[in-house]
Formats: C-alpha cells, sequence, structure tokens
C-alpha cells in the first residue's frame, strides 16, 4: 500500500491505494500547506507547515491533524523535515524553516521548538530577498545527511545554500561557488556527503540549474548539458540509485508556477549520461506547472509526480510516466502543487 501525501494551498490531499484503487481524503482543509514531511521512524507520524498557521502534525497517518507546539502556531512554515538518523527516543528530531528565514528544531515531536538562531546571524542574511516579496525571503528546502546526525543543508529562497554540521548549533556560510536559488535539496543513503539541488541560478545563467556536491556542502559543481530549459523545481532521486535523477524545470518562474504561462518539462539523468527530456504518459508540456516530484526507499526504481495535471507514477525511474486513477477537480487545475510526500509498505 502506497500513500502520497499532497500539499495544495488550500489543503493536503490523502490518497491511498496501488494499482487501479485509490481512495482520496481532503485534510486540513482550507488551510494554506506549504510543506509535508513523514517520519521514517514512526511512518503513521507526519508533519505539515502551513503558512502563517505554523506547524501540524498528524499520529494516525494523516486521518486527524492537530497543532503541533504554541511557539510557532502563528508562523508562515515553508519547510519541514524529519531526520532518519537524529532521534529522539522513538521518533526523530522535526526541523522547520520559516518566512522570514528562521530554523526551528523540535525534539519532542513538535511540542517545543528552539531557534537554530546562528542561522539569521550569518554574513550573507543581509543580501537574501526573495523577488516575488523583495522585503522578505524563507527557508525552501532542508537537506539531511543520511548518514550524520545534526548535519543540515538549508536553501534559503534567495540568497543561500548553507549547512550546519551539529543541528544548527553552528553553521558554514554559503560557498562562492554554492547555488544562490536551491528549489528542492536531496541526500542519498548510498552516497554519503553527496548533496543534490534543483535551482533557479540557471535561469539568469543557463547550465548552473542543477547543481551538485560530493562532499557536503564544501564544494559544488553543475550539469547541465541536454537541458533545454534551465529554471529547475522538483528534484527526487532513485532510492536504489544514487546516480539517476528526475528534476522539473521550466524556461523561467513564470512558466513554473503562472499558469496562464505554464510550460514544464522532466528530465532524466543515469550514470555517464546527459540530461534527457521524459515526455512518455505526460500531459502536454503548455499549460503544465512545475510538477514536484517524490520518491520512497520501500520503491526502488519508482518516481512520483504532482502538478496541476494530477498524479503521476514511473514504474522504470523516470522513463515512461501513467496517470494515477485519483479524482483531480477542475479547480485543481489552477493550482500550484505545494510539496508531495511518500509513504510505502516496503
Amino acid at each position: 500500500m502506497t500513500t502520497l501525501y499532497i500539499a495544495l494551498e488550500q489543503g493536503l490531499l490523502v490518497a491511498r491505494g496501488q494499482d487501479h484503487t485509490w481512495r482520496v481524503d481532503q485534510r486540513l482543509r482550507d488551510r494554506p500547506v506549504q510543506s509535508v514531511a513523514g517520519d521514517p521512524l514512526r511512518p503513521e507520524r507526519l508533519y505539515c507547515g502551513t503558512f502563517g498557521q505554523g506547524v501540524w502534525y498528524s499520529a494516525d497517518a494523516g486521518a486527524s491533524w492537530q497543532p503541533a507546539g504554541a511557539a510557532l502556531a502563528d508562523r508562515q512554515i515553508m519547510a519541514v523535515v524529519v531526520s532518519p538518523v537524529e532521534r529522539a527516543g522513538d521518533q526523530g528530531v522535526v526541523y522547520a524553516g520559516t518566512e522570514p528565514s528562521a530554523l526551528y528544531r523540535s525534539a519532542d515531536g513538535g511540542q517545543t521548538w528552539q531557534e537554530c538562531a546562528g542561522l539569521r546571524a550569518l554574513p550573507s542574511a543581509a543580501t537574501w530577498s526573495f523577488p516575488p516579496r523583495p522585503q522578505t525571503h524563507h527557508v525552501r528546502a532542508i537537506g539531511l545527511a543520511p548518514d550524520a546526525p545534526g548535519r543540515l543543508y538549508v536553501a534559503i529562497e534567495a540568497g543561500a545554500l548553507v549547512r550546519s554540521p551539529d543541528g544548527g548549533r553552528t553553521w558554514h556560510d554559503r560557498q562562492p561557488d554554492g547555488p544562490r536559488d536551491a528549489h528542492t535539496l536531496a541526500t542519498h543513503e548510498q552516497a554519503p556527503g553527496r548533496v543534490y539541488a534543483a535551482a533557479g541560478d540557471g535561469f539568469l545563467d543557463p547550465g548552473r540549474g542543477y547543481a551538485e556536491s560530493r562532499d557536503g556542502g564544501a564544494t559544488w559543481q553543475y550539469s547541465g548539458a541536454g537541458l533545454q530549459h534551465h529554471y529547475l523545481w522538483g528534484l527526487a532521486v532513485d532510492p536504489g540509485d544514487p546516480e539517476t535523477i528526475v528534476v522539473s524545470a521550466a524556461s523561467g518562474p513564470q512558466q513554473a508556477h503562472y499558469p496562464p504561462a505554464a510550460e514544464s518539462y522532466i528530465y532524466r539523468k543515469c550514470r555517464g549520461e546527459v540530461w534527457r527530456l521524459c515526455a512518455a504518459g505526460l500531459p502536454e508540456a503548455k499549460g503544465l506547472l512545475a510538477p514536484v516530484l517524490a520518491a520512497h526507499a520501500a520503491e526502488p526504481g519508482v518516481f512520483y509526480a504532482a502538478s496541476n495535471a494530477g498524479l503521476f507514477r514511473s514504474p522504470d525511474a523516470g522513463q515512461h510516466w501513467e496517470p494515477l486513477p485519483i479524482p483531480w477537480p477542475d479547480p485543481y487545475r489552477f493550482l500550484r502543487i505545494q510539496a508531495l510526500a511518500v509513504t510505502a509498505a516496503a
């Protein structure tokens, strides 16, 4: 059984099923959900970040939800993750990133939160700015090292990709060669020290949309060969192969996020290859907002994509896609999907 958690601007969809039978329930109705993450140590426990309504948690696989602590109750939560290796009893440590940019840590399931204050004190913080709202900025994504408890990678939209070796107590500022506008981060259990980033940097500097570090964020390399669209949004890595990567891409932010101008694509890259367009089974690019992408350790070789056109699954590591038989009302076709999380039985 696979469960998909789809964060919308107006709530959370919980889709459970397999093969051709799926059931969909809407939760957190009318709440502006921005992010969703499951606890790898307790699959029934999930967290959602909302814009202006704090963090919410579920202890029953998304059937019911409660506010997670009063400290962030009215905060704009843009990113939330749960560590698979940094533990607090029988559950993972939770990190939440906000707008304006700040990072919070919880070691008790979201009941209390402590700010990782050093993030806001970094020298580059004075230059951070989100173009649509230039007076502010936010934590867009949080990456967790699979082999080092407390090692964090934090993408600020826009301005920096920074890192902490110790759960946010101390910080290393952005590297001169690192991405400045990373949208999605990933790490991989089979590739310690490797960090993957899908970024908007390629919009102004083609070839710099996809960034990768092999040394825990100390240095960065870029790989754009084969990409015809350089503004990258979604990213996922095959759980069974750290060399197989899919990204969603568009010509620019308008094409990625603005329904009247929408036109986006999915690309795939394997070991020793350039990026290749993967369109088989996907809807027409025209009108398609940039999909968010996800994978789960229990399903090596499988990717999921969610966009305003619906939900899609690739059983062959991104080469071909098939629509999932999940109802997709017409109003959703004008909504940007904020986040996608997957849980699956091993």
